[in-house]
């Protein structure tokens, strides 16, 4: 077993365990989008982001590839953390304005503002119908083309594959193909409608501290009003 540190607390992984995995086993929440239990790690949309590490050596990893390390210190939700999921959320609306999933996501991590032009390519290269395709379907029948600004995801010279069994399965995996509630002609970029209230407690001790206590427990709620 592997003894680390998780918020402060001292926590066991087994052998292989990733951070995300561990944080998972403890009932700790850390948002995913590229992530599926039944696919391989990839570590593409950077959600699940952690600090780890002490002092002057703290960085930001994916916990979703990340191994479990003997001694690690890892914090889940600090300040830093939840400044960078909200700038990764913001750069997928940017992209995919139209899913639901990702303005779910929004909504819950409290991003208001869309500082980047919309795009509108309905594809936020998290490669999830890729491996969806080849590891669980075994087709292999669509790819990553290009790199850069040019990348996509499509079949070999963009004609229909033979591979593919028209299962359906990337569209039923795809985070971007559900439509916001708001439907195609939606006004905003940005819709909010499940807004919920920002944490006090991230300006306070620079780290979430209603992710094991009910929220409020910590006062900072209760002074932000006074």
């Amino acid at each position: 077993m592997i003894t680390m540190k998780m918020n402060g607390l001292e926590v066991k992984a087994e052998e292989g365990w990733t951070v995300l995995e561990t944080a998972k086993f403890y009932g700790l929440e850390i948002p995913t989008l590229c992530h599926h239990e039944g696919l391989t790690p990839y570590g593409a949309c950077r959600l699940c982001l952690v600090e780890i590490g002490e002092g002057a050596k703290v960085k930001l990893v994916s916990s979703c590839t990340y191994p479990a390390e003997e001694g690690l210190v890892v914090h889940t939700d600090t300040k830093r953390v939840i400044q960078a999921r909200r700038m990764m959320i913001e750069l997928m609306l940017s992209v995919a304005p139209y899913s639901k999933t990702i303005q779910d996501l929004a909504s819950k991590f409290g991003v208001t503002r869309m500082r980047f032009k919309i795009r509108n390519e309905e594809c936020i290269l998290c490669g999830l119908c890729v491996r969806m395709c080849a590891e669980q379907m075994d087709g292999k029948a669509i790819g990553f083309q290009n790199r850069g600004y040019q990348r996509k995801i499509s079949t070999p010279f963009d004609i229909r594959s033979e591979e593919c069994r028209l299962c359906g399965a990337c569209m039923y995996i795809c985070p971007a193909i559900q439509l916001r509630c708001q439907g195609p002609q939606a006004e905003t970029a940005i819709c909010n409608a499940c807004l919920t209230m920002d944490p006090t407690c991230l300006d306070y001790y620079d780290e979430l501290q209603c992710w094991m206590y009910d929220a409020g427990r910590c006062g900072t709620c209760v002074r932000e009003k006074k």
